[in-house]
């Protein structure tokens, strides 16, 4: 194998080890992935700019900085290593379309919280990842960029929304990558690219400074090969600014959980779809039941477990989705520049009333709270990630209907959008794969504020199923 071609085989941490040892350079690492980015990129929709001035100027004060210090060792752990962001966050200066053609001129002058803590890093921003339109769909199909598929198989969805992000990991066109997950787009995309996908804990990472953060829905996450390099991660981007309306209470490194045993667990898992009615693929179920089975194995305890609520939830949560869309700032001539399902959700908001938008909130707080009690002698719950493997792409989508293309979706993704609700961490693991040759995540959600013992739990399953030397053909 040549030496390009094992850069992006390493993982990022394997990468940031060769940096600080001054075996790797943080500018040849750049130029390896931006040229394969420009051969890439397009074929799966993976990034909608790239920022290569900005990256390699960043690139080479990271390579300074290894060359002037007097212990590199001491550096950050992902110093010098490729972190793209996704299209939905905010970074000073570089244009943020947010998947929509009534955006495709808007350049914001400041950094969202979460980018300033990844530059802090010294990570170099390799540029923006593709999104469906303000990231309301879990499928990647826009307007204004080709659409996410995924590098397993491309005539499939990578996902969303976070669909370009996974879609640059799978690839090779990034070692790992922001995104941001309000109802499962950082898991539902993972899981279409065989990647670890974790959605947080809900205010372990601060949406700040501009995102009003009313319903505590969405968080920002990472993207990665393996566990370890989603914890790296986590490590980067976690921690509140003031005035943020949820605060996660203090962990330590995420990395070094990942590297700690989880010792005997106590695991709940079920199968009921709780978003829509719909039936499980066979390979999703076999999955399923493939984890639970590794899981025993491993010692843990594993019981079934009922699921935390029913489609009384789902209509409240469906009304906060929609009044959420109403609220993204469009200019009145440009509304006529959005999708079909955009238009339909903001109309739907609209109709809403405070009382209505007040009590939706309420609802799903209520049974947050009953589930959280009910549930909380379970150290995990394990249930499949996705109802089905990755769809084509246009397969979900229905412009002509889109009550039927949202329809289509909730029966596609039935369980990740349960823990937006409940805010607790949620992580997919790619340990499956169908018949086909397809990735099958499944899912594992911990207590609130327990992202430490769920990453011990994954990485303890990563090593005992390894996952991440399976490659997609680009590679």
């Amino acid at each position: 194998m040549s030496i390009m071609a094992e850069l992006h085989d390493l993982t990022a941490l394997e990468l940031a080890e060769g940096i600080r040892r001054r075996e790797i350079s943080p500018v040849e690492v750049t130029e390896h992935y931006l040229d394969r980015i420009s051969r890439w990129s397009d074929r799966y929709g993976a990034y909608v700019t790239v920022t290569a001035d900005l990256a390699r100027a960043q690139a080479h004060e990271a390579e300074q900085a290894v060359l002037r210090a007097a212990d590199p060792g001491e550096l950050p752990p992902l110093h010098g290593v490729p972190v793209p962001v996704k299209d939905l966050t905010n970074v000073a200066g570089v244009p943020c379309r947010l998947g929509s053609a009534a955006f495709v001129d808007f350049v914001p002058h400041f950094d969202d919280h979460v980018v300033t803590r990844i530059r802090a890093s010294g990570a170099v921003l390799l540029g923006k990842t593709n999104t469906p339109e303000f990231g309301l769909s879990c499928y990647t199909e826009s307007d204004v960029a080709p659409p996410a598929r995924t590098p397993w198989d491309p005539t499939r969805s990578a996902g969303g929304s976070s669909g370009g992000a996974a879609a640059a990991v799978a690839a090779g066109l990034a070692p790992v990558a922001q995104g941001n997950d309000g109802g499962g787009s950082v898991r539902i995309p993972a899981s279409a690219c065989g990647l670890v996908g974790l959605k947080p804990t809900r205010g372990r990472i601060s949406n700040g400074p501009l995102a009003a953060d009313y319903t505590g829905l969405v968080c920002h996450g990472p993207l990665a090969r393996t566990v370890r390099d989603a914890a790296a991660l986590l490590d980067v981007m976690a921690g509140p600014m003031p005035g943020d309306p949820y605060w996660a209470p203090p962990c330590g490194s995420f990395l070094a959980a990942a590297g700690r045993e989880p010792g005997r667990l106590r695991i709940g898992r079920f199968c009921t779809p709780v978003v829509a009615p719909t039936e499980l693929h066979p390979a999703c179920l076999r999955a399923y039941e493939a984890a639970s089975e590794l899981l025993a194995e491993l010692g843990h305890e594993v019981e079934d477990c009922a699921p935390p609520f029913g489609p009384e939830v789902v209509g409240q949560f469906e009304t906060v989705w929609a009044v959420g869309a109403a609220l993204v700032p469009v200019e009145t001539d440009r509304e006529s520049q959005l999708l079909p399902l955009t238009r339909w959700l903001r109309d739907r908001g609209r109709k809403a009333s405070g009382v209505e938008y007040g009590l939706a909130l309420g609802e799903m707080q209520r049974a947050a709270r009953r589930w959280l009690v009910e549930s909380r002698s379970y150290d995990a719950i394990l249930t499949p990630t996705l109802a089905q493997p990755p769809v084509g792409v246009g397969e979900l989508r229905d412009d002509a209907d889109p009550a039927r293309d949202f329809e289509n979706q909730k029966r596609f993704t039935p369980f990740t959008s349960v823990y937006n609700v409940t805010g607790q961490p949620a992580i997919t693991l790619p340990l499956h794969w169908s018949e086909e040759g397809l990735p099958i995540g499944v899912m594992l959600a911990g207590r609130p504020a327990e992202e430490e013992l769920l990453l011990s739990l994954a990485a303890q399953l990563e090593a005992a199923r390894p996952w991440h030397t399976r490659k997609p053909a680009c590679w």
